[in-house]
């Protein structure tokens, strides 16, 4: 029996040295892989195995009962080790706790985290720890005390401190405590499942039995014996409409697919008090800080013993005490021999609380100033030469009047001509061959000639002296020509009610009854034609209240549209659409509404005088001539 047991002890050795074999195999993978052994499980593991080994070796009688004890022992001891190496795969609390890691305080059951286990000892809540990062603290504990930091190591510590302690690759620090806390198995294990995508505790089975809590089984007898009906087999329409405007919404851009919305930026904090140099980077509220201007520092003048050139006479002083108060100089240099003779400043307080009031209560604006090299700012203007379209080439020459010519003024057809001059004779231009077709000899110097723009009267309007003559052109024809002469007929009762009333031009058929004379008080410089071809107006500069009439050759009737003028007229045009009238005086071009007899428009030029107007055939643009060789061009659209 003696023997008998000696066998069971020598046969136990080798199932010990197994399972102590597996244990530290075991435990060198993990700790290669997550380093999940310690010191203090090694020695727990060498114990066991001591323990274990001494039960074997307890001496025996060579009776039964002893052969049964060793049996049980070893029975006992293959059921703790078999305990032991599952606590390590799964991390058993009650191994974790003899580890000393978790607190004797009971955790919340109804929650699952970790921060019930272990309450923070920071109470500074959600304020940010880089504000404490210039401070020697972290924050406040419970009871009011800071939490200084602790000084921690390099990594070159961190390095040798890994190299002699295995504990120091589960240790992390904990910022917001200041301090290095050590996982243990059980948290290891936790992560490792996070990471692998698996549920942090062991106990929990994502492969539960599937529980059928309704029968699949139809029923005889449902519980509506009505017919399917015929919308749940066909599309619904009011989702189609719906998608429908989805996509018309995304093609038009009215909804932004695949953008994400930017992340609203954090408040950044700054000195409030700071230096202004250095407040480049303050931005209170998402706008740019702009510091105070600075105060203008003191000159020569502010000496207490400035040069003489500073220092004003008895006459400046007097003649600053006659200029009003907003004018006077709010500073007079004064000398003084030294220092201490200088008084107090009485206007100190003054301007400390003027300058407080700026600073709070005065809008800023931040400026850039611009370099800008006036040269830059010409234009290069090029050479004439190679300026177009540039007439290089003579095309025709109208020869034939011996005086200087006033005027000229195309036919709406561009066909032909019409010129008046000095010489006393409108003569009647081909333009494409430059032949003269007609000369009409007048009493005086033609100063303004302008065709009538109705093509059934082919009638030539002519400024000579105080008379306004309308000529017949004789270029449309026997009928046009017979019309022309028909609207130049003088009516008895036109000339009876003309006699009545007080006459601002006499109408008078011409001697050979091809023409008409409209005798005014003061010499005419300018006539012009409505677009009509019914009214024209004529201008007399010197006619003071009468400088600008307007005529109707149906009813040979002259009306003067203004009682008094604002200057010296010396231009007047239609407009050819609209019932705007435009009169030109000296410095400035009034626009006139005839159908509401109001001012519309004023343009003011800032050349010199005045001296020709022209209007564009779409009535938005006007071009004056000034006497100083300049044209300025004004869009009506635009102009104010």
């Amino acid at each position: 029996m003696p023997k008998r047991s000696g066998a069971a002890a020598q046969g136990h050795e080798p199932v010990l040295r197994q399972s102590e074999q597996h244990d530290e195999q075991e435990d060198h993978l993990q700790g290669e892989d997550l380093d999940l052994s310690s010191d203090e499980d090694i020695a727990d593991g060498d114990a066991v195995g001591t323990s274990g080994y001494e039960e074997s070796e307890d001496p025996a009688d060579g009776s039964d009962s002893d052969e049964d004890d060793v049996r049980e022992a070893l029975a006992e001891y293959m059921e703790a080790a078999r305990a032991e190496r599952l606590a390590d795969a799964v991390g058993d609390r009650e191994l974790a706790e003899s580890s000393g890691r978790y607190d004797e305080a009971p955790a919340d059951s109804g929650s699952d985290s970790s921060e019930d286990e272990r309450p923070n000892r920071n109470t500074v809540g959600k304020v940010p720890l880089k504000w404490y990062k210039d401070e020697d603290h972290i924050g406040y504990d419970i009871e009011g005390q800071m939490i200084s930091k602790k000084k921690r190591g390099d990594k070159l510590d961190s390095l040798l401190a890994r190299n002699d302690s295995k504990k120091a690759l589960r240790t992390i620090y904990d910022e917001y405590n200041d301090e290095e806390i050590v996982l243990s198995k059980e948290e290891l294990a936790m992560i490792m499942r996070l990471r692998k995508g698996q549920f942090p505790h062991i106990e929990v089975n994502p492969y539960e039995p599937y529980i059928d809590y309704f029968s699949g089984d139809v029923d005889p007898t449902p519980l509506i014996n009505a017919p399917a009906p015929k919308r749940r087999f066909t599309p619904s329409k009011w989702e189609e409409k719906k998608i429908v405007k989805l996509v018309r919404a995304i093609r038009k851009g009215w909804i932004k697919v695949g953008k994400q919305r930017p992340r609203p930026q954090e408040r950044s904090v700054y000195l409030l008090w700071g230096d202004d140099d250095q407040a480049s980077g303050k931005q209170p509220n998402g706008l740019t800080y702009i510091p105070p201007a600075k105060l203008k520092l003191p000159g020569h003048e502010e000496s207490y013993n400035p040069p003489k050139e500073y220092i004003p006479t008895e006459e400046e002083k007097a003649s600053h005490q006659l200029l009003p108060p907003e004018e006077q100089p709010k500073f007079i240099p004064q000398a003084f021999d030294c220092l201490r003779h200088v008084p107090h400043y009485a206007d100190f307080i003054k301007e400390r609380f003027e300058r407080c009031l700026d600073l709070y209560l005065c809008p800023r604006v931040r400026k850039k100033r611009m370099f800008i090299d006036p040269k830059t700012l010409m234009p290069k203007l090029p050479k004439p030469q190679d300026l177009q379209p540039f007439p290089t080439t003579l095309s025709l020459r109208f020869s034939g009047h011996t005086s200087r010519v006033r005027s000229i003024s195309p036919h709406p057809s561009g066909q032909w001509l019409a010129s008046g001059s000095d010489d006393g004779t409108v003569r009647l231009w081909e333009v494409s061959t430059g032949r003269c077709c007609k000369i009409s000899k007048l009493d005086g110097p033609v100063s303004s000639v302008a065709w009538c723009p109705n093509p059934a009267l082919q009638l030539i309007a002519a400024a000579v002296g105080n008379k306004v003559v309308l000529l017949v052109s004789g270029i449309g024809g026997d009928e046009v020509d017979a019309a022309a002469r028909q609207a130049c007929q003088v009516s008895a009762a036109a000339a009876a009610a003309a006699s009545q009333q007080q006459q601002l031009a006499q109408w008078i058929t011409g001697a050979d009854g091809t023409g008409l004379e409209l005798v005014t008080g003061q010499a005419v410089k300018q006539v012009t034609w409505h677009a009509r071809g019914d009214y024209f107006a004529s201008v007399a500069p010197t006619g003071q209240t009468q400088s600008v009439l307007v005529h109707q050759l149906s009813k040979h009737t002259t009306q003067n549209p203004f009682r008094k003028n604002r200057g010296r007229v010396m231009r007047v045009a239609f407009h050819p659409s609209k019932p705007f009238f435009f009169v030109a005086t000296q410095n400035a071009v009034r626009i006139y509404n005839l159908a509401k007899q109001a001012l519309a428009k004023k343009l003011i030029g800032g050349s010199g005088v005045i001296s020709c107007l022209a209007v564009h055939p779409g009535g938005d643009h006007i071009i004056v001539g000034s006497e100083d060789k300049r044209l300025a061009w004004y869009d009506l659209d635009l102009s104010t």
